[in-house]
Formats: structure tokens, C-alpha cells, sequence
């Protein structure tokens, strides 16, 4: 895989003022059964913001296309439903007009943070995660015997930190590597993980190991294969990812056209973007079995069945 990794010389000054996050909202079906099948909805880049329309990028269409998104999940009940970032494209108030909408699902419901959800001003930036119903910016929760891991992206990121935060100017100066060895996710629109959130990927996986849990790890930003859209360090988290047995899968949005991959045991599915084309819609059914994840795509996502055995 090509692609700079975010140095570790530079990532271990975060090390010791990192604060560590991990959670689980309220309500969640918790279980330990690893036979039980289950049903989870996955959503990506809905996008919505009140502006006109750019290329294919259809912004207020995002409301009518999520509410009926919301019928037809509630309809099969899944036992929890995640949106895997830019949830709006930009301005804060946003989240007003389309939150209430992702509200009325009857299923647990879970964020993971995206970059166009911090394109808003400068003094809400520190707030989006709590508007978004998130204790943490990264976490982790657990359902019928599989552990579910949430990450942050943009935790080293130009988009949702501050100049005088140590992050953005660590992501200064990977960006600048990147961008020296030309690589093609070297791009002021990505992020990359802090040296904390890595170790504590890290942990998350060994436990899961020790425990005989199934793991899907969830995050805006695809790590794999290489491609404009990757996280900058995405090397060095797949490394981690296949140094773990338990990973199955790694689900992702924020590239739009979508993109599907498989290596060494490990499916990578990035979704299609709900905010493209006027009318036709982007979500997904995921059905979770012992030895197989069947993806039951809606409008633009492709319905394809996961190879769990390894």
C-alpha cells in the first residue's frame, strides 16, 4: 500500500496531553450472544446544508432522502443505525434542520464524525460532537458478542482543531510530508489519528481477541486501498487492523462514489454518499451472521455478502 504515515517522531508529542475517549450512548441492545443475528443500518455523507446545488451534490435533497431513509429503517427495526460522517456539509445551524429527522428512528443512533461537520465557525468547532449526542469523539460499544469501534478521523486534522491546538500543527507538518512524497491523500480535507487513539485502537482489537469478539471498526475515512479519500496515516492503521484476528470489517463514507477492497482477511467498504444525485438515495441494511455480513443496499449502495470465515 502506498501512502506517508503521520510520523511517530511527531505523533508522541500529543502522546501525554491526549485526553482519552470511548463511550457508548444510552440504550443500546447489549448482548454476549455470538450466535444471535442482527440488523444494522449504516448511512453516509447525507451532507445537507441550505445551499444550492454544486456538480451532483444535490445539499437540500438530503432531507427528503434521509427522512425516507428513516421510514424504511424503522420499518426493519435494525438493532442500531450509525451515519459515518458529514452529517452537514457546512454552517452549524444546519444540524437543526436535519437532526430531528435522524431523531425519529426508534433504533439506538451513532455519529462517526466527518470533516464537513466542522466546517462550521471557528467557536463551534468544540461543540459539534456534543451536538451530534456524542460524549466522546471516538468510542467503542458492544452488541450480541461483536464489539463496534468509532473513530475519529479528523483527530489530527486542519478542519477540526484550532491553530493553538498542538493537533493542527501536528497535521501542518504531515500534511507537508505527504505532500512531499506526492502522495494522493495528501489533502487539506483528510485527517489522521493521534498516537493516543491508535494505542488505543490498539487495546480495543487485543481485547476483542481475548474475548472471541467479531469486531467492524467504523470511521469517515477510508484507510484502504489507497486513494485520495484515505486517512493520512492509513498504513500504519492497517497494520493494526491485521495485526488483530478479530477485525472483520472497516466501514467508511466521505469518498462518494463508494469503493469496496479485500485484503488479508479484512473487508474494506467505503459507502456510497447519500447527498449525490437528485433523487436516488444511499444507505444500507447490514445483516450480521456467524460467518457472513450481508450488505442489503438501497438506491446507489451495491448489495454484496461479507466471507467471514478466516
Amino acid at each position: 500500500m502506498s501512502g506517508t504515515v503521520i510520523a511517530r517522531r511527531t505523533f508522541c508529542q500529543l502522546t501525554a496531553g491526549s485526553v482519552w475517549l470511548g463511550g457508548m450512548p444510552a440504550g443500546v441492545r447489549a448482548q454476549d450472544d455470538a450466535e444471535s443475528t442482527f440488523t444494522f443500518g449504516v448511512i453516509a455523507d447525507a451532507q445537507y446544508c441550505d445551499a444550492e446545488t454544486t456538480g451532483s451534490r444535490f445539499y437540500r435533497r438530503s432531507l427528503d432522502k434521509l427522512a425516507a431513509c428513516v421510514d424504511d429503517l424503522n420499518e426493519h427495526d435494525p438493532t442500531f443505525v450509525i451515519h459515518l460522517g458529514d452529517f452537514i456539509d457546512r454552517d452549524f445551524s444546519s444540524f437543526d434542520a436535519i437532526l430531528p429527522i435522524y431523531s425519529r428512528l426508534k433504533s439506538p443512533r451513532y455519529h462517526a464524525l466527518g470533516n464537513h461537520d466542522f466546517s462550521v465557525a471557528a467557536d463551534k468547532k468544540g461543540e459539534v460532537a456534543a451536538k451530534l449526542g456524542l460524549k466522546d469523539r471516538y468510542y467503542s460499544f458492544h452488541v450480541h458478542g461483536w464489539r463496534f469501534v468509532v473513530l475519529d478521523g479528523n483527530d489530527v486534522s486542519l478542519i477540526s482543531r484550532g491553530p493553538d491546538e498542538p493537533e493542527y500543527s501536528l497535521a501542518q507538518s504531515s500534511l507537508a510530508e505527504l505532500k512531499a512524497a506526492k502522495a494522493p491523500n495528501a489533502q487539506n480535507w483528510n485527517g489522521g489519528l493521534s498516537p493516543r487513539q491508535l494505542a488505543w485502537l490498539d487495546r480495543q482489537l487485543s481485547e476483542a481477541d481475548d474475548a472471541g469478539e467479531r469486531v467492524v471498526v467504523f470511521c469517515h475515512f477510508p484507510v484502504y486501498p489507497s486513494n485520495a479519500h484515505n486517512l493520512w496515516n492509513d498504513t500504519e492503521v492497517v497494520r493494526v487492523l491485521e495485526s488483530h484476528p478479530c477485525v472483520a470489517a472497516y466501514m467508511s463514507g466521505h469518498n462518494h462514489a463508494g469503493l469496496y477492497a479485500q485484503q488479508n482477511g479484512i473487508h474494506y467498504v467505503t459507502f456510497r454518499g447519500m447527498v449525490e444525485t437528485k433523487d436516488t438515495t444511499a444507505y444500507a441494511l447490514v445483516q450480521v451472521q456467524a460467518d457472513q455480513l450481508r450488505i442489503q443496499g438501497r438506491g446507489r449502495v451495491t448489495s454484496r455478502v461479507l466471507d467471514l470465515r478466516k
